[in-house]
């Protein structure tokens, strides 16, 4: 297995744990455990953002740009439909 696979199957499980929190913290009975959830539900997402930052400098996570006349496209799609 390499470091990229690795990689790739943590960010998976930090979005899951993410999820996970989420709705945990959205669900929550009382503000003791609603705010152990949240404090679980920041460091999670600041692990994924470490993640997802080692990901891009190594190559493995890469962005495409997105052309102007695209986005425009979409909106005007929206907007018809609406």
């Amino acid at each position: 297995m390499t470091d990229q696979i690795i990689m790739e199957n943590y960010l998976l499980i930090l979005k899951s744990t993410v999820e996970v929190y989420v709705h945990g913290t959205l669900e929550s009975s009382n503000n003791d455990s609603q705010a152990i959830l949240k404090s679980g539900l920041d460091e999670t997402i600041k692990s994924q953002a470490n993640c997802y930052a080692k990901m891009t400098e190594y190559g493995w996570y890469k962005i495409d740009n997105i052309k102007k006349s695209l986005i425009k496209e979409t909106i005007n799609k929206i907007n018809k439909k609406q």
